[in-house]
């Protein structure tokens, strides 16, 4: 586990691939969610950004959204005694929604998942232009 801290953020990234990211790679996704925190306003946080192959994420699916199969990205808000929560993200999954440009896809995750962290949803129209909106702005990745 590699931590990336920011002022009074920080942020532990754990990578639990059979074939894990490279390091610069990690360094650069945790800055990217420390940059959205601090965007977003946040001055002192903790959360924990994982990495996982398609097994582990279609579990935690299954056990807390209720879901069958895998997904891309989950967030387990906390919000106690400074610890923001969980964002763990399935870049095997990301590689499949995104095969021209799996990177960008696993950065807009990221974005994504810690936005949701903080209390973003995309339920709605109006929330989810506005979530969308802040995630091309972070990651400089746009839905399409």
């Amino acid at each position: 586990m590699e931590a990336r801290e920011g002022s009074g953020r920080r942020v532990l990234v754990s990578d639990r691939q059979a074939r894990p990211l490279e390091l610069a790679t990690r360094r650069a996704l945790a800055a990217l969610a420390d940059r959205t925190l601090e965007a977003e306003g946040v001055d002192s946080a903790e959360l924990s950004l994982s990495f996982v192959d398609p097994p582990e994420i279609e579990e935690l699916h299954a056990r807390f959204m209720g879901e069958s199969g895998p997904t891309d990205v989950l967030s387990f808000p906390l919000g106690e005694d400074g610890l923001l929560g969980d964002v763990v993200v399935c870049p095997q999954v990301a590689a499949a929604n995104n095969p021209s440009d799996p990177g960008a896809e696993v950065r807009l995750l990221v974005v994504h998942g810690v936005l949701h962290l903080l209390g973003y949803d995309h339920e709605r129209d109006e929330e989810r232009a506005r979530m969308w909106e802040r995630q091309h702005r972070y990651s400089g990745v746009s839905l399409t």
